[in-house]
C-alpha cells in the first residue's frame, strides 16, 4: 500500500505563467500541458489517475503563495477533496482518497489559529502545509505561533517546505530546516514533518532534526529515489522517521520514486515505513 503525502491540485488558473512554464520541461514537448492538467486535476479525473498507479491515499496541498507560485485556495482544496472522495470505486474500494491540508498565508490572515479551526470545521482538513520561502517568513517567527498552537491542540500534522526552489521570487534564506528547532521544543506535541528533506543544502540538518526530535519527521517529496542512501547513507536507521511524498505533478511520473525506493538495498520493513506505515500512523488513517 502506497501513501503519498505531496501533491499538488493547482489547476493553470492557479498558477503563475512561470510555474506552467517551468512544468512544461518535465512533460514532453509536444504535450498540451494546460489541457492535460484541465482534464486530470477534476475530482474524477484525479481520483481515476490514483486509482490506475495504486495510490491508496494521498495529501492534497492548498497553495496561498500568491508572490511566488499562486493561489489554490483552500475553499477550493477542501471542496475538490470531498468531492473526489465522494465518487464510487467499486473496484478499488477506497482506494485514492485525498486528505486536504490547508495553507494559511501570515500576510494575509492575522487569527490563524482560528481560520485553521475555521478550515478543520467546515472542510475537514487533517493538517497543513507552510511555504515560508513561498511567503517570506522564517518558521520560528513567533507570530506564526499561534497557528501551531492551534494545530498542536487539534492534533493536525503540519508540513513544512524545507531546502530550495527554483521558483521566481523564492527566497531561500526561509527553508533551513534548523529553524525548526526552536518550534520542535516549543511545540512537543506537534508532528513536523520537512517537506523535502532541506535539499540540497541542508540534508544533513534535516536528518539530525529527525533524530534529535521525537515530533520531526523527513517528507523525501521532490528528490530522487534511486538517490535517497546518497543524501541520507543511515537512511534505514531512521526509516520509521521518513514520509514519502511525490509532488506530483511537478514530478509527472507518480510511480518513478515509488519503484525507486522499492528497489534500494533497505529492508523491506524500512520500505513500508518510508512508503506507507509512516504516513498512515501520522494520519491516523487507515486506508
Amino acid at each position: 500500500m502506497i501513501i503519498d503525502f505531496h501533491i499538488h491540485l493547482s489547476r493553470p488558473e492557479h498558477e503563475h505563467p512561470w510555474v506552467l512554464e517551468w512544468a512544461r520541461g518535465n512533460f514532453p514537448a509536444d504535450m498540451d500541458l494546460e489541457a492535460w492538467m484541465e482534464d486530470i486535476l477534476t475530482p474524477k479525473g484525479i481520483r481515476n489517475f490514483f486509482q490506475e498507479n495504486a495510490i491508496d491515499l494521498a495529501v492534497g496541498l492548498a497553495e496561498v503563495t500568491p508572490i511566488t507560485t499562486g493561489w489554490a485556495s483552500n475553499e477550493y482544496v477542501g471542496e475538490f477533496c470531498a468531492e473526489a472522495n465522494a465518487l464510487p470505486d467499486p473496484k478499488s474500494g477506497s482506494r485514492g482518497r485525498l486528505i486536504p491540508f490547508a495553507s494559511i498565508n501570515p500576510y494575509i490572515v492575522n487569527e490563524m489559529g482560528k481560520e485553521l479551526e475555521r478550515l478543520v470545521n467546515d472542510f475537514d482538513f487533517r493538517g497543513i502545509k507552510l511555504y515560508p520561502p513561498y511567503q517570506h517568513h522564517y518558521a520560528n517567527d513567533s507570530r506564526m505561533y499561534p497557528l501551531y498552537a492551534k494545530a498542536e491542540e487539534m492534533g493536525l500534522p503540519m508540513l513544512v517546505h524545507t531546502g530550495s526552489s527554483v521558483f521566481k521570487g523564492a527566497r531561500i534564506k526561509y527553508a533551513d530546516p534548523l529553524l525548526l528547532d526552536d518550534v520542535a521544543i516549543d511545540f512537543p506535541g506537534l508532528t513536523i514533518l520537512m517537506a523535502h528533506s532541506g535539499r540540497p543544502f541542508w540534508y544533513e540538518q534535516a536528518f539530525w532534526m529527525a533524530r534529535r526530535h521525537p515530533n520531526v519527521y523527513m517528507e523525501v517529496s521532490g528528490l530522487p529515489g534511486k538517490k535517497l542512501l546518497e543524501y541520507f547513507p543511515r537512511l534505514e536507521e531512521l526509516s520509521n522517521k521518513v514520509v514519502y511524498g511525490s509532488d506530483w505533478p511537478g514530478n509527472p511520473d507518480i510511480q518513478r520514486n515509488i519503484r525507486a525506493i522499492q528497489a534500494l538495498p533497505i529492508s523491506e520493513k524500512a520500505k513500508n515505513d518510508i512508503l506507507f506505515d509512516n504516513a498512515s500512523k501520522l494520519l491516523s488513517e487507515n486506508p
